[in-house]
């Protein structure tokens, strides 16, 4: 298990590799398409960002309500593809790494690759699971989005795996083509 800290440098973040697992403390944002489309528009706007993208990780999720006493309600990942036409931007201003579930396109592969960040994949159908390893979230910018809100979250041993890493390598690469022999 390697232990990131978040927000993160991107010497670290390069020395990662396809299937390493690696447990996340620090601040990370939430952030989905339409959160992500906002933020695009305003770099094209030439506008100042709600958050820092230098080494920030994004989390690919929109919570469940909190329950009384709770932080955060279930807060599992959605499928990445859908942040495929916003991420190669974000990545090249800044954006360290994202979490999320699925496949990657080759454009978000290249801009990792090139930028020097990654991208992470967790548990999809865990999101209550995951939500205690959240201890502090709140709201940062476009809360009339409701659930797609950008928050601010403190985590603590958040899991996740390196799905594609800073050299070109996926963990779905070998897969794919075990799949394709019918292996």
């Amino acid at each position: 298990m390697i232990r990131l800290r978040a927000p993160l440098a991107e010497g670290g973040v390069r020395g990662l590799k396809a299937g390493d697992e690696v447990l996340i403390d620090g601040t990370i944002y939430t952030a989905r398409d339409m959160a992500h489309r906002r933020l695009c528009a305003t770099l094209d706007a030439g506008g100042e960002l709600p958050i820092v993208l230098e080494g920030a990780t994004l989390y690919f999720v929109g919570p469940t309500p909190a329950r009384p006493g709770k932080v955060i309600g279930a807060a599992g990942p959605t499928t990445s593809a859908r942040m495929d036409p916003f991420s190669p931007k974000l990545i090249a201003h800044g954006l360290r790494a994202m979490i999320g579930k699925g496949y990657r396109c080759d454009e978000v592969r290249r801009a990792l690759t090139r930028y020097g960040a990654v991208h992470l994949s967790t548990l999809g159908g865990a999101g209550a699971l995951l939500s205690r390893h959240i201890v502090r979230a709140e709201i940062v910018a476009y809360e009339d989005l409701g659930t797609e809100a950008i928050r601010r979250l403190e985590v603590v041993d958040f899991p996740a795996v390196v799905a594609y890493d800073a050299t070109g390598g996926s963990v779905y690469d070998g897969l794919t083509a075990k799949m394709q022999s019918g292996a």
